[in-house]
């Protein structure tokens, strides 16, 4: 007997319905074709035990199983429920009171029948509803990720018993229903432990930092240790505007395919990603055999903080640079090549030298210039390029330390981000997949950037003292573009071109020789 069920493979951020085919005959053996891998393969002796151990057999015949379309790799042990009912459907242990092709199936066994989670059960739902299922039936724990899907009905369920009883109509399943709109909206404010109100001094810097969150810039914070870079990198996220509903639904689809959404359902904070300076090239952009997201592409609408920037390896390093310039990473395998999102924010620090200070006299540790030149060396010039922002940190003098009163807290900062992205939507409302400063292209900048007589006079004074090259020339434009949408103006003035000139600390001379 012929028996047809449906499961769903992710590939990237997308899923593609998978057609499981079950056919029982006479004789003995076990045949499971359509390129799956070990972890499917194995399936065999999970089903068979947890069908047991639930008063049911696993057919002493002929079963042949094949997972089509069969020129499409399968991985992962979430075909295990889907394959164990085809199984009990086509030899007749079941009696089905419902359309078997109406849902999704998907759940890994345990030996005792329970189901445990899966990844991508959201980019599995929104396939499943594209194409027209009636439902999608999975694990008890990614229920609240699959749910955001409008128009479906989600039955999470713990074991295979209760999968069994509803497809003979024998037990009733409750479809999980939640608003959207109000699960996003209904979020209360929210009271981080971390804000700049704590954060002595710096005032320099926290402009230069509100700037970066207003246009979405890339920044580097340079100073000796103990200057507070780390401090400071951490609390950006507590100035960014919060995330638009399409910007929620994104981030939360690509962390559903690494299984790191089933407990929060629709993300609503902007994620801060912080690799330690030992990831490999792989654990940063994403690959491997069977490519999974990188750090940057789960720092998606969010902050990719990379602190002690010389201390990752060079060529690391160099596999950002085009993610940084086009907002996405594509990674190509000999059958297959997939494109993840990667629109992040780059915060980056790193300590002058070595030894950590810079020109200082009265550093308890010095560094010679070649050792500096070779420290400085593994970072780029076409990396710091793609840098808007560079800013020096310098030490907080001992009476800023024990000054008890308290900073300028994050939400008045906030809100002037926020007032400033307001500007910058409103601006590039008729061009797509453009939202901030960060993301104009050339066409944008001649149009939005025009400068007048003054200011395209201290800019090119600028480019030929400083050396700088086209692509920071734009950078340039783009800040001062921010920095006047900080200040309400229409047009960039000379002291927006002026602060902006002032954040190419590392194409002065001396820096990197």
């Amino acid at each position: 007997m012929l028996i047809k069920v449906f499961g769903s493979a992710v590939f990237g951020i997308e899923a593609t319905t998978i057609t499981v085919e079950v056919h029982i005959d006479s004789g003995i053996g076990y045949h499971l074709v359509g390129l799956p891998d070990s972890a499917i393969k194995e399936s065999s002796y999970r089903i068979a035990a947890a069908l047991k151990n639930n008063e049911y057999k696993f057919p002493g015949k002929k079963i042949t199983i094949n997972l089509a379309p069969a020129n499409l790799r399968k991985e992962g042990s979430a075909y295990d429920l889907v394959i164990a009912v085809g199984i009990l459907a086509a030899s007749n242990q079941i009696s089905l009171s419902k359309e078997l092709s109406d849902y999704i199936i998907m759940g890994e066994l345990s030996l005792d029948g329970s189901i445990q989670c899966i990844n991508g059960a959201l980019p599995i739902a929104i396939k499943a509803k594209e194409e027209g299922f009636k439902g999608i039936i999975i694990p008890k724990e990614n229920e609240k990720e699959a749910a955001i899907v409008e128009g479906l009905d989600v039955y999470g369920v713990s074991n295979i018993s209760e999968v069994i009883q509803f497809l003979e109509g024998r037990g009733e399943l409750t479809p999980v229903s939640i608003d959207l709109n109000e699960m996003f909206n209904s979020e209360a404010e929210q009271h981080l432990e971390i804000d700049f109100k704590d954060v002595k001094g710096q005032d320099s810097i926290k402009r230069a930092m509100e700037i970066a969150a207003a246009g979405g810039h890339n920044i580097i914070l340079i100073g000796p240790p103990g200057s507070g870079k780390t401090m400071l990198a951490k609390r950006l996220p507590s100035i960014l505007p919060a995330m638009t509903l399409d910007e929620a639904l994104e981030t939360t689809k690509i962390h559903s395919v690494v299984g790191k959404a089933k407990d929060c359902g629709l993300m609503r904070t902007r994620p801060f990603r912080s690799p330690h300076h030992t990831a490999s090239s792989v654990a940063l952009v994403g690959g491997g055999t069977y490519p999974q997201p990188g750090e940057i592409s789960l720092a998606h609408n969010g902050v990719l903080f990379l602190d002690e920037l010389p201390e990752f390896k060079r060529e690391v390093l160099e596999v950002m640079r085009q993610p940084l310039e086009d907002r996405e990473v594509t990674i190509s395998r000999a059958k297959f090549t997939i494109t993840y999102p990667s629109s992040f924010m780059l915060v980056a620090s790193m300590n002058p030298s070595p030894s950590g200070y810079f020109n200082d006299p009265n550093a308890p540790v010095k560094s010679t210039q070649t050792e500096m030149q070779r420290y400085l060396s593994k970072i780029s010039g076409p990396l710091l390029d793609r840098i808007d922002i560079h800013i020096e940190v310098n030490p907080v003098p001992f009476e800023r330390l024990s000054d008890t009163q308290l900073s300028e807290p994050s939400k008045s900062i906030r809100e002037r981000v926020v007032e400033a992205r307001d500007i910058q939507s409103s601006r590039f409302a008729n061009h797509k997949g453009v939202h901030y400063n960060a993301q104009m292209n050339t066409a944008l900048l001649r149009k939005y950037c025009a400068l007048e007589e003054d200011s395209l006079s201290l800019l090119k004074r600028a480019m030929e003292k400083l050396n700088l090259s086209a692509r920071a020339y734009d950078r340039i434009l783009k800040v001062s573009r921010t920095i006047a949408d900080l200040d309400k103006a229409e047009n960039i003035m000379p002291q927006h071109i002026a602060e902006a000139i002032q954040y190419r600390s590392l194409d002065r001379e001396g820096w990197l020789g």
